[in-house]
């Protein structure tokens, strides 16, 4: 069954020049010399040496690409075809793949579903899915990680997906809450707050 039009890629069918805004939007500030590493700081620090990495919904690679660069072996999916394109330009040595991660489903050479150590899902990727894939999504993140893995979500509030509905679509896709943070950089988290990360586990 094809799921359900993501968000953002009714963006793209909107506004066809949506996608080269956003890739030029983060090349820019690649080149002012902003730090647009917080989320692969995080990851970094609680994934082991040459872990494995899934940056689901990775854009045009700004996450993953720094993982890669950090000794992590990094697979990168995302729906959109010109972002893709982007993270291979921009970030060479990852996998990056085309895939809805409503029906995502990385297989090794062998053809056995591959896990991962650390499934992360930054850039308010949540936010951009078809509501009704949302619990598809966080299902297929529970299937992809390994037994002691961790998948770290962020995005913010006022975007049309509640904490609260979050919180339960993970846990009934078999996600165990172990932190909960207001940000990146380890802020707080406050139910009424601007944002939110998840640390989840199987």
């Amino acid at each position: 069954m094809v799921p359900e039009t993501s968000q953002w890629m009714r963006k793209v069918a909107e506004d066809p020049n949506h996608s080269t805004w956003y890739i030029e939007r983060f090349r820019a500030m690649a080149a002012r010399g902003d730090d647009l590493h917080g989320e692969a700081r995080l990851v970094d620090t609680m994934a082991p040496r040459g872990a494995r990495v899934l940056d689901a919904g990775c854009g045009p690679g700004r996450v993953g690409g720094r993982l890669h660069e950090l000794g992590h072996e990094v697979t990168g999916a995302d729906v959109d075809p010109a972002l893709i394109t982007a993270a291979k330009e921009d970030h060479p040595g990852p996998e990056w793949l085309v895939s809805d991660l409503a029906v995502l489903d990385v297989r090794g050479v062998g053809g056995e579903r591959r896990l991962f150590d650390v499934i992360v899902s930054a850039g308010n990727v949540m936010t951009f899915l078809a509501p009704s894939t949302r619990g598809d999504v966080l299902a297929g993140f529970a299937e992809h990680l390994a037994e002691d893995g961790r998948v770290v979500i962020g995005f913010g509030a006022g975007r049309g997906y509640d904490f609260a509905d979050f919180r339960a679509d993970a846990a009934e896709a078999g996600l165990t809450e172990q932190v909960l943070l207001g940000g990146w950089a380890l802020e707080p988290f406050a139910e009424d707050g601007d944002y939110i990360v998840a640390i989840l586990g199987h």
